[in-house]
C-alpha cells in the first residue's frame, strides 16, 4: 500500500463501531493498526483514513468539544468504481442514508463530469459521499449552463 499524500485522521466515539461501518459496510480494510492506542489506519483501494478514539490512552489533538454530529461542515468524497455494492451493505445492515443516491453532473474548467453519488454519515456523523464517474452519454447528461 502507498499512502496518501493527505489522509485525514477522524476522532470516533467508539473505535469498534467505527470499524464496523467503515469496514464491514463500505469496504476499507485495515491497512495497520495499533489497538493498545484505539488507532486504525483504513484503506480502499487508495482513499485512506485514520480513525482514533477519542478518549484513547494517547494524546489527542481536541480544539473544542467533542459533540455529535463530529465534523460538522465536511464531508468526504471517495471515488469508487461502482456505489451499488455499498448501497446494498447499508441497505442490508438498515443503515440510513444522509442523501439518497443521485446522478449529477458538475463543470470542470470547459467541460463537465458526471458523477453517481450518495452521502451516508459514520456512527460519529461524519458525512462520506461516495461517487463513481459516469460516461459522457448516461441518461443523466444534462446541459452544461444546468451543472454546478
Amino acid at each position: 500500500m502507498q499512502r496518501a499524500l493527505l489522509v485525514p485522521e477522524l476522532l470516533v466515539a467508539d473505535l469498534a463501531a467505527s470499524l464496523r461501518f467503515w469496514c464491514g459496510l463500505c469496504g476499507f480494510r485495515i491497512a495497520y493498526d495499533r489497538p493498545e492506542d484505539r488507532f486504525a489506519y483504513l484503506d480502499r483501494d487508495g482513499a485512506q483514513v485514520m480513525l482514533e478514539e477519542a478518549a484513547g490512552p494517547e494524546r489527542r489533538w481536541l480544539t473544542g468539544a467533542m459533540e455529535k454530529p463530529f465534523g460538522r461542515g465536511i464531508n468526504f468524497q471517495i471515488t469508487v468504481a461502482q456505489v451499488d455494492p455499498i448501497l446494498a451493505k447499508l441497505e442490508a445492515a438498515g443503515w440510513p442514508l444522509y442523501l439518497d443516491v443521485e446522478e449529477t453532473w458538475y463543470r470542470v474548467d470547459d467541460g463537465e463530469i458526471g458523477v453517481r453519488q450518495f452521502l451516508v454519515q459514520d456512527p460519529d456523523g461524519y458525512l462520506l459521499r461516495f461517487s463513481q464517474a459516469l460516461q459522457a452519454d448516461s441518461p443523466a447528461t444534462q446541459p452544461l449552463d444546468q451543472a454546478h
